[in-house]
């Protein structure tokens, strides 16, 4: 009930047409009455200063409990549109801009990005555009797959099966290597790509990036240089630069890393870290040959060198993918790996797999610099994965790619982009564009598209004509008709 000044009161003015309840749906009633009151208040039909129907009146009205109306109110509290005074009862705020549950869109649903002038689109940028409040989605630029494609069901299954078992077991902090269960899992996972690793050897971390953070904290110092891939994952760049490290790039071809530049590098450098992708790499989508892999083992053999392998994608790859640590058998690999990019972003969950001293020392570091990573989040993966489902989850998931990547590269070669190599998997494309493509991702972020420049994604962080491409931008008719024009032209 909405009180007005003179102190009458108006239940009715809680909904708008349509705004009946919706039993047995698939939205909670409490969620449901947050939901519509919040679009009453952001549209002015509630104004700030009056106050709501009491609890028990609510409740009354619309035939539900006390406590649906508590824990909806409770809701609008929380995201600013009400505030509850003491014995007065719960009362419409202010109206703040950051109420406005309707970003700005373009055409395929996806939230705007902000415009930027070309010069001012750095890493920063990109990340601030990819980790915004809603994902762009289909999206050339993005850097997850498509929320439909992931395993909702699953994961909201396996959640409440853990909320309901394990309030005790998440009480304290966890061991420091992680959730064993879990760490049985992913030992057992990596036999099946021939890396044998007990979950001794295995360390569970906050995402891969805590993995990657952890072993150039543990095995390099300001000062030392450490080797990355040119292109690569461009995060790893201000992040080992933030560490006082000096990160040189080593060009990245079809096959791999160029050995010959490597070995230049490795003899005049000697740096302490390799960090590199065997397998789907970003953001080429290529694999590591065979014989680059044994040559490159050997070279950082002879070099007193460690290799870090990031496999976060390793997932999505063909069965035929080789991996350095398979190879090696993490003598001089640490083998990195993760579920953010096939269950849930959000879920946090990495790991590492070293030697026993190696993962010994990283499990210390890891108590160190951030006490354990979150348990809840580790029994939910664990849950997954010894269900059972999560293998055809990814098989799914690689038809899918497989499909949207084809349909994405064919129209890409058709607007006249190059593509680096065949595509051998994963989530991207690496395609040359014949032009500057900081300045067409300036004019896609001006007509809300996030687009990917290449330069970023090399240490020296200079013009490019590539582009890091989403294998599923086939989906956002907007954006295909954005790169065919800009590419075409």
């Amino acid at each position: 009930m909405t009180v007005p000044d003179d102190g009458t009161t108006a239940l009715d003015a809680h909904w708008g047409a349509g705004d009946a309840l919706v039993r047995g749906g698939g939205r909670r009633l409490p969620e449901q009455i947050a939901a519509r009151l919040a679009r009453r208040i952001e549209e002015h039909a509630l104004q700030p200063g009056t106050r709501l129907a009491s609890i028990r009146e609510f409740a009354q009205r619309e035939g539900v409990s006390r406590s649906t109306v508590v824990e909806a109110y409770d809701r609008l509290v929380a995201t600013g549109h009400v505030e509850s005074r003491r014995g007065a009862g719960f009362f419409i705020r202010g109206r703040p801009e950051r109420w406005s549950s309707r970003a700005s869109t373009v055409p395929g649903g996806a939230a705007a990005v902000p415009p930027r002038e070309a010069a001012s689109l750095d890493v920063a940028w990109l990340m601030r555009s990819l980790f915004a409040q809603a994902p762009a989605e289909g999206h050339p630029g993005a850097g997850l797959l498509p929320s439909a494609w992931l395993e909702s069901a699953q994961l909201g299954a396996a959640i409440r099966t853990v909320g309901r078992g394990t309030a005790s077991g998440v009480l304290g902090y966890g061991v420091a290597a992680g959730f064993l269960p879990l760490r049985e899992q992913i030992a057992r996972r990596l036999a099946q790509i021939d890396v044998a690793a007990a979950p001794d050897q295995i360390v569970v971390t906050s995402g891969a990036t805590h993995a990657l953070d952890l072993v150039a904290r543990l095995l390099a110092g300001p000062g030392d240089t450490v080797l990355v891939e040119d292109p690569a994952w461009f995060v790893l760049f201000g992040r080992f630069a933030a560490f006082g490290l000096n990160v040189l790039g080593v060009p990245r071809t079809p096959e791999g890393p160029d050995l010959d530049v490597l070995a230049t590098l490795l003899e005049r450098h000697q740096p302490k870290l390799f960090v590199l992708s065997s397998v789907l790499h970003n953001p080429t989508g290529t694999l590591v040959s065979p014989a680059v892999a044994h040559r490159l083992l050997q070279i950082a053999e002879r070099h007193d060198c460690t290799i870090v392998d990031d496999d976060i994608y390793g997932d999505l790859a063909p069965p035929q993918a080789l991996r350095l640590a398979s190879l090696d058998q993490l003598r001089r690999v640490v083998h990195v790996g993760g579920y953010s990019k096939t269950l849930a972003a959000g879920l946090r969950v990495g790991y590492l797999a070293a030697r026993r001293d190696l993962a010994d020392r990283l499990a210390d570091l890891k108590l160190l610099t951030g006490l354990t990573s979150p348990e809840l989040g580790e029994r939910v993966v664990a849950r997954i994965l010894a269900e059972g489902h999560y293998r055809r989850h990814v098989d799914r998931l690689r038809g899918r790619l497989d499909a949207a990547r084809d349909r994405t590269l064919r129209a890409l070669q058709r607007f006249g982009a190059r593509p680096f190599a065949a595509p051998q998997g994963g989530m991207f494309l690496w395609v040359d564009c014949g032009r500057d493509t900081r300045a067409i991702a300036a004019r896609a972020a001006a007509q809300g598209i996030l687009c990917a420049p290449g330069g970023l994604f090399s240490p020296r962080q200079q013009p490019s004509t590539w582009m890091r491409v989403a294998a599923a931008t086939c989906l956002n008719p907007a954006a295909m008709r954005f790169l065919e024009r800009e590419l075409g032209g």
